[in-house]
């Protein structure tokens, strides 16, 4: 290829010089020549630049592509994560084996287990039945290193038999070789000792979980919370009954000392009813500001006991039932529950 023909640089037109005087006329000067030298270099750069080849080019152009390849490659670094902190950030589940199961699904369920337990106990403490036996812990190096002896010892006998074996068949190798009477069976298939290691410490963590007490219960009996907004359909019917029960009650045992002193006031009280409608106490949960009213509501639910026993849709699986009601003593010198 050619090189591209230097380009033509038209000079400024310039105006006529006329004679100056003083410091002006001196700067106006200067200032004209140096713009003659811009010219120059302006001129003198297009040259060079026709005159450059084409190889020359694309070899300064290869240069600046090289530079930002080098500043993108050696500028930029990449970290791999961690994979065993990513290992690590995932708790382990914990899964409880059960030896029993309930259709009703636990509210609160404590563990998790293979089927749903809804159960009791005889404590109050948050604890699972355990094993009297002790748990053996898991330690993996050192299973390994006594699974490595142990076979380094039996290489060692199988050793020492093949050496004696092999000196009683030097000695007597006169005597003819009997056939065998029967076909010598073959080995079984070596046993993989580090599963049957990991088998039985998970046996041993199993054993831990259930006890051999058999409790047929993990807590106290069972209880079920009935509030004044939601209800199950199956205690509804027991729960109402019970309720206009109180409200009679009440209205035969109205405090005498809040119908002659004018005291009235609203409170909350949960109830706990047992399976065969003893009482097992009375709560106040929110006061009603005066002694007297609270008291005359806990002497009303106690003359009321005991109570129909639970039907049979409630009591196949709950022991104790709570319920929590206001209670008002009205004007209309009324002992009202909502």
């Amino acid at each position: 290829m050619s090189a591209k023909p230097a380009a033509n640089v038209v000079p400024l037109p310039r105006r006529a010089k006329h004679p100056r005087r003083g410091s002006w006329g001196n700067a106006v000067d200067r200032l004209d020549a140096r713009v003659t030298d811009l010219e120059r270099r302006i001129a003198d750069f297009d040259r060079r630049y026709a005159q450059m080849t084409v190889r020359k080019r694309f070899g300064a152009a290869g240069t600046l592509s090289l530079l930002l390849h080098a500043f993108v490659i050696f500028g930029l670094t990449f970290t791999v994560p961690d994979m065993r902190e990513l290992q690590n950030s995932t708790p382990p589940l914990e899964v409880v084996l059960v030896n029993a199961k309930s259709q009703v699904r636990p509210a609160r369920a404590d563990a998790l287990a293979q089927h749903n337990l809804d159960g009791g106990g005889n404590t109050d403490a948050k604890q699972r039945a355990k094993s009297p036996l002790p748990a053996v812990t898991q330690d993996t190096q050192t299973a390994e290193v006594r699974l490595a002896q142990k076979r380094v010892a039996d290489l060692e006998k199988e050793a020492k038999q093949l050496l004696t074996r092999a000196a009683t068949t030097t000695q007597v190798d006169s005597a003819p070789v009997k056939p065998p009477s029967a076909p010598v069976p073959e080995k079984a298939p070596p046993v993989d000792t580090s599963d049957l290691m990991q088998r039985s410490l998970a046996i041993a963590r199993l054993e831990a979980q259930i006890s051999k007490d058999w409790n047929s219960y993990q807590e106290r009996p069972r209880r079920k919370f009935i509030g004044a907004r939601a209800q199950e359909y199956r205690f509804a019917r027991y729960v109402e009954d019970w309720r206009q029960k109180i409200e009679r009650i009440g209205e035969l045992n109205y405090p005498q000392a809040a119908r002659d002193q004018r005291i009235y006031g609203r409170l909350t009280a949960t109830v706990s009813i047992k399976a065969n409608g003893t009482l097992e106490r009375v709560q106040i949960d929110r006061s009603s500001g005066h002694q007297l009213l609270d008291d005359a509501a806990v002497r009303i639910v106690t003359l009321g006991a005991p109570y129909a026993p639970f039907p049979e849709n409630i009591a196949r699986d709950t022991d104790i039932l709570h319920i929590t009601r206001t209670w008002s003593f009205t004007r209309a010198d009324q002992f009202v529950g909502q």
